[in-house]
């Protein structure tokens, strides 16, 4: 097709500067599939110059894999006349594949149907659910990995090296505390889930100790205690006397524990007026401080503690859904004293070689019916 005859096509469709000024890939086909108009992103993203467009048919800007079903869907528009949209990846002239998504319609001019669509870059999307695909993925080996049956029985778990703050010897710590060896070597976002004194910082240090984050920072965040009117200062940072006046800059936690790993305990205490800003900061890594338009780019491992139930508080519209579900991703329970009454030994001991040390006492044996008073209380909590 030589340039006259691209003026002809421009002549019967009134609406091509419309289609120049479409910020995707506009085009129009005649029914043998020959490209006829077209805006200049095809020619910007295609590579193609004006002259190498003239002669060139839908066929050519398809992989061979979508090139049948591409031309299905393009003839279909042809026979009822109804819109379509096909998902294909679209050939540059470099021979680049470019995930598109496409639309089409049916046109008539002077008694001739031709077809008028656009395609979309999709990249950033499939990029994303490759990424979706990938930690899914990850997850499900996880879990897959705990549903054997008794393996944490048959796993080594040497809890005085390996957890040396942690003492115990119970079936139920034991579930817990192998379920932490095996998140520790992910980069996975973990809720601790456990009644207030039952050791989950303990179980959030063993996580990162035991990462290959350990030589970076570990820091909490205590999400109870933080006044309202500084939460997200100390969370984000701020610049520009945002709090405390005569201060230009304070760095944030979360930039503080870049590469390392951030411990936010008690995240059901955290101000509901934050917890979207948390949300966007989990999601997308980036953190914007405080009265600042600029954003700054992280690399922070989450591990987040609970002494209520999450779930029952999204019901109340006390926190936030799309939290919840990030965060829960790989939860780990920490069990109560009342739940390994086994372990009260092996923990009256650690305590008495820990306070002879402190007090200079030489205590070498507790009374058996001490042990059995203990074993016998409740230990409500």
């Amino acid at each position: 097709m030589n340039k006259s005859k691209k003026q002809n096509y421009k002549d019967l469709f009134t609406g091509e500067s419309i289609l120049k000024g479409m910020p995707e890939l506009s085009y129009v086909f005649d029914i043998e599939g020959r490209l006829l108009l077209w805006n200049k992103n095809v020619e910007m993203i295609l590579g193609y110059s004006e002259d190498e467009l003239y002669n060139k048919y839908i066929s050519d800007f398809q992989d061979i894999k979508d090139g049948e079903r591409v031309y299905e869907v393009f003839s279909s528009v042809f026979i009822d006349g109804k819109e379509r949209t096909v998902e294909y990846n679209m050939l540059t002239k470099s021979g680049k594949k470019i995930p598109c998504l496409g639309s089409g319609s049916l046109v008539v001019v002077n008694n001739k149907e031709y077809l008028i669509g656009i395609a979309i870059d999709i990249s950033k999307q499939k990029n994303a659910e490759t990424a979706l695909k990938t930690q899914t993925a990850e997850i499900n080996r996880l879990k897959n990995q705990l549903q054997a049956e008794n393996i944490y029985l048959r796993e080594e778990i040497k809890v005085q090296h390996n957890f040396d703050e942690i003492i115990g010897t119970s079936e139920t710590l034991m579930q817990s505390l192998y379920r932490v060896e095996q998140v520790s070597k992910t980069d996975t976002t973990v809720l601790l889930q456990g009644e207030t004194g039952t050791g989950k910082e303990l179980f959030a240090r063993a996580i990162h100790n035991f990462s290959s984050r350990r030589n970076h920072p570990f820091i909490k965040i205590n999400c109870a205690s933080l006044p309202n009117n500084i939460s997200e200062g100390k969370f984000f940072g701020y610049v520009r006397d945002a709090f405390i006046e005569g201060d230009d800059r304070q760095i944030g936690k979360f930039e503080i524990a870049n590469h390392g790993t951030i411990f936010l305990d008690e995240i059901n205490e955290i101000p509901v007026e934050i917890q979207s800003k948390l949300l966007t900061f989990f999601q997308e890594k980036k953190l914007q401080k405080t009265k600042s338009s600029k954003t700054i780019q992280l690399d922070v491992r989450i591990i987040t503690s609970t002494n209520q139930n999450l779930e029952e508080l999204v019901k109340k519209k006390e926190f936030s859904k799309d939290l919840y579900f990030y965060l829960n991703v790989f939860p780990v329970i920490v069990p109560p004293l009342r739940e390994r009454i086994s372990d009260i030994p092996l923990l009256v001991e650690n305590f008495v070689k820990r306070f002879n040390k402190k007090y200079a006492k030489s205590i070498t044996k507790i009374p058996k019916k001490i042990i059995a008073l203990l074993g016998n209380y409740s230990w409500p909590g």
